[in-house]
């Protein structure tokens, strides 16, 4: 594999990258590579043909793997899209119902 090496960063700028490694949990290594990944991945995801134009709903590839193999997109609505439409259909979010993070701690503590 190639390396890339960039020079003469502003100290500023490697301190926050060093930041954001730290809040993402990677190496700063780790971190310039997520955000190069990101950039290309980015770059793939403008629709270059018409077929792509008339229907953006369907799978694409947006990227690729360490071991090359393709990253499909399957569909193009976030989170909170999909929230939104199922509250307005009249399907309310399941309160009263345990949260993951409390069915792991529970699990987690009687042991």
């Amino acid at each position: 594999m190639p390396n890339l090496s960039i020079k003469d960063v502003p100290e500023a700028w490697a301190e926050a990258l060093r930041q954001r490694a730290a809040r993402n949990h990677r190496s700063l290594q780790g971190e310039l590579m997520a955000l190069v990944e990101q950039v290309v991945t980015q770059e793939a995801e403008v629709p270059t043909s018409s077929a792509d134009l008339a229907n953006p709903g369907a799978p694409r590839i947006v990227g690729y793997d360490p071991r090359g193999r393709p990253i499909v997109q399957r569909g193009w609505k976030t989170i909170e899209q999909i929230a939104a439409e199922q509250r307005a259909r009249g399907r309310p979010p399941a309160d009263g119902a345990p949260l993951g993070v409390d069915i792991i701690r529970e699990d987690r503590d009687s042991r």
